[in-house]
């Protein structure tokens, strides 16, 4: 068992559950919005994954798995938007298979799209 991460949390929970109590992850949750509110839901992104994958079959860092996530690069989702550049550019992303678009996520927006510095 652990306690949750959250200051203040006391709450105990089985260890391969993550960092946080199930309350906590709910609430962060519905901070974070659906995909679909997050802009991964329309057409535009379907055809911007689409082109990425298609153009990058492999995953650009590892260069050994299958690319299965068309990631943001070099500026994230919320980062185009910001500076008035489309998001669905194929030119704005890369081909990354999950474990490495889950390694540079976490290294490189630690506080995802809810991050506000």
């Amino acid at each position: 068992m652990r306690v949750c991460s959250i200051h203040g949390c006391a709450t105990l929970y089985p260890t391969d559950q993550g960092s946080r109590c199930r309350q906590h992850v709910k609430e962060a949750d519905r901070a974070r919005g659906t995909a679909t509110e997050r802009g991964y839901g329309s057409s535009g992104h379907r055809r911007f994954r689409a082109a990425v994958l298609n153009r990058d079959p492999i995953c650009v860092l590892c260069q050994v798995r299958e690319a299965t996530v068309a990631d943001h690069y070099p500026h994230s989702r919320k980062e185009l938007l910001e500076l008035g550049l489309n998001p669905n550019d194929p030119q704005y992303g890369r081909g990354l298979d999950k474990r490495c678009h889950d390694q540079e996520t976490a290294i490189h927006q630690r506080g995802g799209w809810n991050d506000t510095n």
